[in-house]
């Protein structure tokens, strides 16, 4: 039997008594900033959550676990983790059936954080994790997505230099890193976007107030969207988008369906702010409770819901299925960190 067809049957044994239609089981524990994003397995969604930081929010509470929720049973499954220290920041792409975890930061105890360039890539059906080629640019809060199957698009984030505006391409077949052509807009970390046919969308996120103490981050209300060459990959035609619905500009959840034909966007803060949900100016942030989606059939933006019933922040992605977007943890309100996988409608 092959390891897929262990995973997936220890899987069922253990959850033979779980109904398909219950909402899916909370997190083992409350986790924010994590790095999610789902793949599928012998016909079933797998749901990953990568590392990310603990209840009581403090440096030393960053996390190095890793969970697969199979959604056709609700469950949460504890998975080898990462080699190497739990990190922040960290960006999740599904290609095939492997999962590629790129960057991130670990912070310590004087507030320094370091940043790396790790890529660890994760084989479901060998349960096992190998080290990629490193990313050329190391970065932190980058908007990450997936093309033609192939390609793993990691565009921006915050780098030892600060942030980037560098669209970093990897080839999973020639298991080589390419520098694309570089997004125009402001250099911003923290942004959320997603991969939808020849299309990156990509959304606001944090840029340089230019102050040299107190906010030197602030919110960037930019969107961007950029045309992807199916004959070189590595050219990409970038043109600015109106903004979005909402209020929210900082570590929104996003993901991206080819079926669909649309990027979701869920939840984020309208405040640039601290790991610890607080924001350089010692006010608290709060999360938004719009989600919205992207329509790249017809060029617009669609507000799904302006009030979620739970809105949360501080993600790294999420995952979409048939008739809904799964948000995995994240920051609540008070700056909560949370434990629920919520389940919400694609549609108005």
């Amino acid at each position: 039997m092959r390891t897929t067809g262990i995973l997936i049957a220890v899987i069922a044994a253990t959850l033979a008594t779980a109904s398909a239609q219950d909402q899916p089981d909370p997190l083992p524990l409350p986790l924010t900033n994590n790095a999610v994003t789902s793949v599928k397995v012998q016909g079933q969604t797998l749901v990953y959550s990568f590392m990310g930081l603990g209840a009581s929010k403090n440096w030393d509470a960053v996390k190095n676990s890793a969970y697969a929720l199979n959604l056709k049973y609700g469950r949460w499954t504890t998975i080898r983790s990462i080699q190497g220290s739990g990190r922040l920041g960290a960006t999740a792409v599904s290609v095939g059936e492997e999962v590629f975890v790129m960057g991130g930061y670990v912070p310590d105890k004087s507030g320094q954080q370091a940043i790396v360039a790790d890529v660890s890539v994760y084989e479901p059906n060998g349960l096992r994790w190998y080290r990629g080629p490193d990313l050329p640019v190391a970065v932190r809060d980058a908007a990450a997505g997936e093309y033609r199957d192939r390609y793993v698009y990691v565009i921006g984030g915050f780098s030892t230099k600060g942030p980037t505006n560098a669209v970093q391409v990897y080839d999973t077949v020639s298991k080589q890193w390419a520098q694309a052509t570089p997004y125009p807009g402001t250099a911003v970390f923290g942004h959320a976007g997603a991969i939808v046919g020849d299309s990156i969308i990509y959304v606001d996120g944090a840029k340089s107030s230019g102050a040299k103490t107190g906010n030197v981050w602030v919110s960037s209300d930019e969107c961007w969207l950029g045309k992807i060459d199916r004959k070189d990959p590595k050219k990409i035609e970038w043109s600015k988008l109106p903004a979005h619905p909402g209020p929210a500009h900082y570590r929104i959840a996003a993901v991206g369906s080819d079926k669909d034909g649309k990027a979701y966007f869920a939840g984020g803060s309208a405040q640039v702010y601290d790991y610890n949900g607080i924001g350089l100016d010692g006010k608290p942030a709060e999360p938004s409770p719009v989600v919205f989606d992207y329509n790249v059939k017809r060029s617009e933006w669609e507000t799904i819901t302006d009030k979620a019933p739970n809105p949360t922040m501080d993600h790294r992605g999420m995952a979409v299925t048939s008739d809904a977007l799964i948000v995995v943890g994240g920051m609540g309100k008070d700056q909560k960190v949370e434990a629920r996988v919520q389940s919400l409608p694609k549609e108005k």
